[in-house]
């Protein structure tokens, strides 16, 4: 499915705090919205990162000036909750924070979404984008399903699910009618959709369209599979290469019925997950392995390169292996990070032995 997919790519995101600490970006609704703000700050980005981390390959737009739609050096979802009627509040050092909107029924109207002053001041970034620099490039987090209606519908959606079940069922299908849209808008504008959920995807050609299932840890196998599972499913027809971002520790309860998709190309792997559990189930998946954002703190280089070489080492195929770690924070140190690349720098050197 990809091509020319380098031997086990790594990629690294930090937390607003780690930014606003160490190089002083502010997270404000300009960051976001603003386009000589938004140029800018993936620059200032772009330029840390290869200070830091050059030798291995980070930060190699440091010099461009590109017209950035989304903020793709972040994983947070918002937009999309945004759209359909979620209030955002916008931070100097933290991500957007979604406000969940408690909806009274299970009901919303997926035209309104695009009508909405959420995605009208996307579309004025774009559009001055556009007209400036003649093309554009990166994405939005759109979130998921499970997800979003959360964001909407608040907890009372677990109740939902055995009390309305086809009230359940109706609510995601217009939810999925707003993701397809803004989806296949977004990349025939700049040809990808899924950067900003996971930077590793980066690495991948054809750009994958990754599913956010962040809130799947909080549901059964069963619930997926009733309620979920069919999307993933034709998605993973229409849109392919396809993926599944689970960045809780348990994707390996999901296994089995993953394994049953039509196609299932990447899988982002929540630390605590039975790597090797998910490819016995899942041969032929890209499984992009995560970090715990938290443990790096505290661990030694040692214990860092260990815990990295045990993880590739139960995915069993370099080939169809990655190593990310999402959301460090500005307690984590530059070593910490180094000793993250310069094993997986070894272990590509051993491969080729």
């Amino acid at each position: 499915m990809f091509k020319n997919t380098p031997i086990l790519p790594a990629d690294i995101i930090f937390a607003p705090a780690w930014w606003f600490h160490n190089e002083g970006i502010i997270f404000d609704e300009d960051f976001f919205y603003h386009p000589a703000k938004r140029v800018e700050s993936e620059r200032k980005m772009e330029k840390a990162l290869f200070e830091r981390w050059g030798k291995y390959g980070l930060g190699q737009d440091k010099d461009n000036d590109l017209p950035v739609v989304g903020a793709v050096h972040l994983a947070a979802g918002y937009l999309l909750s945004e759209m359909l009627g979620c209030k955002v509040e916008y931070k100097e050092d933290a991500p957007p924070q979604v406000i969940p909107t408690q909806l009274q029924d299970l009901n919303v109207l997926p035209e309104v979404a695009f009508e909405s002053s959420a995605y009208k001041k996307f579309e004025r970034l774009t559009k001055a984008l556009k007209t400036k620099y003649g093309y554009l490039t990166g994405d939005v987090n759109w979130a998921g399903i499970l997800n979003i209606a959360l964001d909407l519908r608040g907890e009372v959606l677990f109740m939902d699910m055995f009390d309305k079940p086809d009230d359940v069922n109706r609510f995601f299908a217009k939810i999925v009618m707003v993701i397809e849209k803004f989806t296949q808008d977004l990349q025939k504008k700049t040809l990808s959709t899924s950067i900003s959920v996971n930077r590793s995807v980066r690495h991948l050609e054809p750009p994958v369209y990754l599913h956010s299932e962040c809130s799947h840890t909080m549901i059964s196998v069963e619930d997926y599979e009733k309620f979920l599972f069919n999307y993933d499913a034709q998605w993973s027809k229409k849109y392919r290469p396809f993926g599944i971002h689970f960045c809780g520790k348990d994707p390996h309860r999901y296994a089995e019925i993953f394994a049953k998709l039509p196609h299932l190309d990447f899988l982002d792997v929540g630390w605590g997950g039975d790597v090797a559990h998910l490819r016995k189930h899942l041969p032929n998946t890209f499984l992009n392995i995560r970090l715990s954002p938290v443990e790096i703190i505290d661990q030694s280089v040692h214990e860092i390169a260990d815990t990295i070489r045990r993880l590739v080492a139960d995915s069993g195929n370099l080939q169809l292996t990655g190593i990310c770690c999402i959301n460090m924070d500005e307690k984590v140190v530059d070593e910490k990070i180094t000793a993250l690349f310069e094993t997986v720098a070894n272990l590509r050197e051993e491969f080729k032995c």
